[in-house]
């Protein structure tokens, strides 16, 4: 399992490293912070699959949008969210991302090109689809991106977004980060097919599988995906192939996967993977690795105390944000 490094700058590849690492010391800082009371409810943990978020966010451009998952802490850092920001708002402080509102579930910074994490799977799908018609009616040159996992792609919305993006050639890039399991069911228990990227042919759009531990496979197939996106050429349905570590929620007990798998997967780390590859290419050493480590630890002990030391929001805030359709006088 080979990390091919060959035609990306040194640059580029230690952010990889780094952001990797962010993203999982986030989220495991994240997990502890829940367990002793600074984050109300659930954390869907994305741990073993950092490679596909930071590959794509990396892939992108600052003007390109994405939309999210439950499981979109790396998503967020992938194209280079704030950690103290994002800490705040697991932490429902008034300094978060969506003033302490959105949590985990529901983080967004359209500053960021971040069109918002959604809690309902395949959720975020058409509205990725509608933005990318929007570009497309506009004449912008953007793309927009959508992640989602194995379980999203037998839901209805996937279908009927890809079916329109396919039809009408628009600029968007499917990410189909298969983890192997929808919530605790496996995926080859929800679908007849193993490779979901397949489903792309019946849109008429290229269908594309990569090794999702694999950050420098998975970038070379976003840029192309978006590249070809901005020439007019269609959508691509990328199939990173990966693995959660940890349950589809922290708590799960995970008594559906079979023993020695999650032992095997994690044999094929993508941070150790890229670590290894940055060794033997002489572009860092492991004092560097360590280095990074480090100063991540040190910018998430200063995510934490922001978040700590920001405040709730107030009752009388609880409607910000809260629209109607007025009609007549009436409200609906």
């Amino acid at each position: 399992m080979i990390v091919d490094l060959t035609g990306l700058a040194p640059d580029l590849l230690k952010e990889m490293y780094r952001r990797m690492v962010l993203v999982r010391e986030f989220e495991l800082r994240a997990i502890a912070e829940r367990r002793i009371g600074l984050i109300p409810g659930f954390i869907h943990a994305s741990i073993g699959q950092e490679a596909s978020a930071v590959g794509v966010g990396m892939a992108m451009r600052a003007e390109d949008v994405f939309t999210s998952t439950h499981r979109g802490h790396g998503h967020l850092i992938g194209k280079g969210g704030d950690v103290a920001r994002m800490m705040a708002e697991l932490a429902a402080r008034s300094t978060g991302y969506c003033g302490g509102r959105g949590g985990s579930l529901h983080i967004a910074d359209f500053a960021l090109g971040s069109l918002g994490a959604n809690g309902i799977v395949a959720g975020g799908i058409p509205i990725a689809v509608g933005a990318a018609l929007a570009f497309a009616m506009r004449g912008e040159d953007r793309v927009a991106v959508s992640f989602f996992g194995d379980g999203a792609a037998n839901e209805g919305a996937f279908h009927e977004a890809l079916n329109l993006a396919g039809l009408w050639r628009l600029p968007v890039v499917f990410i189909c980060e298969n983890n192997l399991y929808g919530e605790g069911t496996p995926q080859h228990k929800q679908a007849p097919i193993a490779d979901l990227a397949l489903r792309a042919e019946s849109y008429a759009f290229r269908g594309v599988i990569v090794d999702g531990n694999d950050a420098p496979a998975v970038y070379r197939a976003a840029s192309e995906a978006l590249s070809q996106a901005r020439q007019g050429l269609g959508p691509t349905l990328i199939e990173c192939k990966t693995y959660r570590w940890h349950g589809h929620y922290e708590g799960d007990p995970q008594v559906y996967k079979p023993a020695g798998e999650l032992q095997e997967w994690q044999q094929r780390c993508p941070i150790v993977r890229l670590g290894a590859a940055l060794i033997a290419t002489n572009i860092l050493s492991e004092a560097d690795l360590e280095a990074i480590r480090q100063s991540v630890r040190a910018q998430l002990d200063e995510a934490v105390a922001y978040a700590r030391r920001s405040p709730h929001p107030q009752p009388e805030e609880a409607l910000a944000g809260v629209y109607a359709e007025t009609h007549n006088g009436k409200v609906f």
